[in-house]
């Protein structure tokens, strides 16, 4: 990622392959610092799936399409793309806690013993990290499309407020915006908060890269 940055003089996240490296390599340098909290520690088992399986899919090569299409190099654009994606990667890190808290509860209520043995932090700390991390994500979610909005303005681009990816990323903002406020405001918790949050990420990485190739602006 640091050659192809350095190569192009801007954040390399010029298609969706990269785009999808950047997801990856996001929640995996976040996890290594919250590794560094042993009860935390065991994200790792969670985590290491879902990497595996965004790595596998940003493989395929018709995703790493020719460099020299790529639009000029903008401050405010590579800003734009790195604050999104690692909104992205926290909304991971937020989904593999929200695993961590249903595989926990699941243990508590069909084997107890395990669950008291095992090296799972609590159900309330899961929870906290899920929300915290989620918090994070919505914000550098939120400052991606502020930075995006002064790119454009700042920019000759002709864009439509219609562009699939203007409206998936602005359906993803309410819903995390309304999950926040079911959360913290009236009192969703437990297991029906993580599979909120784990569905929220689902959708969200199952539609980014159809959104992203349907977006004349993103991929042209």
């Amino acid at each position: 990622m640091i050659l192809r940055g350095a190569s192009f003089s801007r954040c390399p996240v010029n298609n969706l392959y990269e785009a999808t490296a950047f997801i990856v390599w996001t929640m995996g340098a976040v996890y290594i610092v919250l590794g560094l909290w042993p009860r935390l520690r065991f994200l790792g088992a969670f985590l290491s799936h879902i990497l595996f399986g965004i790595g596998i899919f940003a493989l395929m090569p018709t995703l790493d399409f020719n460099p020299a299409a790529v639009q000029p190099a903008h401050e405010m654009r590579s800003l734009h793309a790195a604050l999104t994606l690692l909104a992205c990667g926290g909304f991971g890190l937020s989904a593999a806690s929200s695993l961590m808290l249903l595989t926990q509860e699941h243990n508590l209520k069909f084997n107890k013993l395990r669950a008291v043995t095992s090296l799972l932090p609590s159900i309330e700390r899961l929870e906290m990290v899920a929300g915290v991390t989620m918090v994070a994500a919505f914000c550098l979610l939120t400052l991606g499309m502020i930075s995006g909005s002064l790119w454009l303005k700042s920019s000759k681009i002709v864009y439509s407020k219609h562009d699939p990816i203007v409206l998936w990323t602005v359906l993803i903002w309410l819903f995390y915006l309304a999950l926040l406020l079911l959360h913290w405001k009236f009192g969703i918790r437990g297991r029906r908060f993580a599979r909120y949050a784990v569905g929220a990420f689902l959708f969200l990485m199952l539609t980014f890269w159809g959104f992203f190739l349907l977006s004349p602006m993103h991929h042209p």
